[in-house]
């Protein structure tokens, strides 16, 4: 059956240019590579929806590893599918693309990426080898466990592998409620049950207009018991950030209610004098 998967586009997407291939990236492999395990197709979207897909290999149709895309030094490439799309995070840029999702093929529309530029080889040759590969009409398998893994032969005949870790939507179990908070730029020593001498972010909540424009009026600062997932605080360094609130079901005792899941950081600014 084909569906379109329901893509979530940052915030604030900065210019936009297709992430366009090598001229050499679509040549057909000499050698078939292996055949997809077997897996059940009946609910692929909810399933590519509810993990994080972390790639960790990456052959071309004779069985060669694709170097690039192995590249060690740094996190590995990692899709997330959502709002109709997929994004790949993790290289130099983020690149977006639209998803139909066909039983077990999966076709990508063309990609755009936002227009940093990349000092780091290891991330441009990351961002160019997956821009080379993503578009197209490619065959998946999931296979589930406790660790799900995804295999997906491209249209070029290379197999790509990625494990999926549970996005935070499914490890609390709800869509949670997006909130905007400003974190001020020093912590703030505060009185934690679990941690002495602790010192706590302090936020406020941050409101915007239809616009997009910052609404006026700040609410006070107050002290956060806890981190936000995601997110290093760096001293001097004010931020505002979109983060994802969830409800924490039976929380142990004195652990906080709620999670605080970092989505975007909106702002950022060097607040030292």
């Amino acid at each position: 059956m084909r569906r379109a998967l329901p893509l979530l586009l940052p915030f604030a997407l900065i210019a936009c240019s297709p992430a366009t291939p090598p001229a050499d990236s679509a040549a057909t492999p000499a050698t078939a590579p292996a055949d997809l395990p077997d897996a059940a197709t009946a609910d692929h979207a909810a399933t590519l929806g509810a993990y994080h897909w972390r790639l960790v290999d990456a052959r071309d149709g004779a069985g060669a590893p694709i170097a690039a895309l192995l590249a060690e030094g740094g996190a590995p490439l990692q899709l997330d599918f959502r709002d109709g799309g997929v994004s790949v995070s993790n290289a130099c840029n983020r690149i977006n693309a639209s998803v139909t999702l066909d039983d077990d093929r999966l076709e990508i529309g063309p990609a755009v990426s936002t227009q940093m530029a990349c000092l780091d080889e290891r991330l441009a040759g990351l961002e160019r080898e997956i821009g080379a590969r993503l578009p197209g009409t490619h065959r998946l398998a999931i296979t589930a466990g406790d660790t799900p893994r995804l295999s997906l032969q491209t249209n070029g005949g290379d197999m790509l592998q990625f494990e999926g870790a549970p996005t935070p939507a499914t490890r609390y179990g709800s869509t949670g409620e997006q909130v905007f908070l400003e974190i001020a730029p020093e912590r703030v020593a505060c009185n934690h049950p679990l941690i002495p001498d602790h010192r706590c972010l302090q936020v406020r909540p941050v409101q915007y207009d239809d616009a997009g424009v910052r609404r006026p009026g700040d609410a006070e600062w107050t002290p956060l018991y806890q981190e936000i997932e995601g997110f290093e605080h760096e001293d001097g360094m004010r931020n505002v950030l979109r983060v994802q609130r969830f409800d924490v079901a039976d929380p142990p005792a004195d652990a906080p209610s709620q999670a605080y899941v970092l989505d975007m950081v909106i702002e950022s600014e060097n607040a030292r004098p």
